[in-house]
């Protein structure tokens, strides 16, 4: 049996959602727990793996808050267009990292160029954690030089 993986837009279930509020509770390790497993209509069980685990848990957790989920499959080679779409930037400034900031490592065959998936993830990560940081750091600044303070107390404007 051949099965198609395209990319589908799931609504949450209208009306309650206990049930769905239940199983993510379920879902929502409490303490280290053993690997967790699927059990077939016939009976049969089949361990989950990790990686399948987690997004099931995120995907339930969404849609138990009334979000709608998107599943997506990805090329593990992507194109500069679908890189700069996933990092939610134009595909000018991604060929700019590429180029001249060597941000991301990238094939090019011909005029073509093609990005891994895992090395624009990494990137995305490395950015996320950089921003986090610098922010970190801002705020340890302020609070040395005392502008909490400076603000604690509500100005009169009228």
């Amino acid at each position: 049996m051949t099965v198609t993986v395209r990319e589908q837009t799931v609504l949450p279930p209208q009306g309650p959602t206990d049930t769905l509020s239940e199983l993510a509770k379920l879902l929502t390790p409490k303490e280290e727990s053993k690997q967790a497993a699927l059990v077939g209509p016939d009976g049969s069980h089949v361990e989950v793996p990790e990686p399948v685990y987690r997004v099931l848990r995120d995907v339930v957790t969404a849609m138990s808050k009334g979000l709608a989920i998107t599943v997506a499959p990805h090329n593990t080679m992507l194109t500069t267009q679908e890189a700069a779409d996933m990092l939610n930037m134009s595909r000018p400034t991604l060929v700019k990292l590429l180029e001249r900031d060597k941000a991301i490592p990238f094939t090019q065959h011909g005029r073509h160029r093609r990005i891994k998936l895992e090395d624009v993830i990494a990137y995305q990560q490395r950015t996320r954690k950089e921003r986090q940081e610098a922010l970190d750091a801002m705020a340890a600044d302020g609070e040395e030089s005392g502008l909490y303070e400076a603000t604690t107390d509500p100005i009169e404007t009228r």
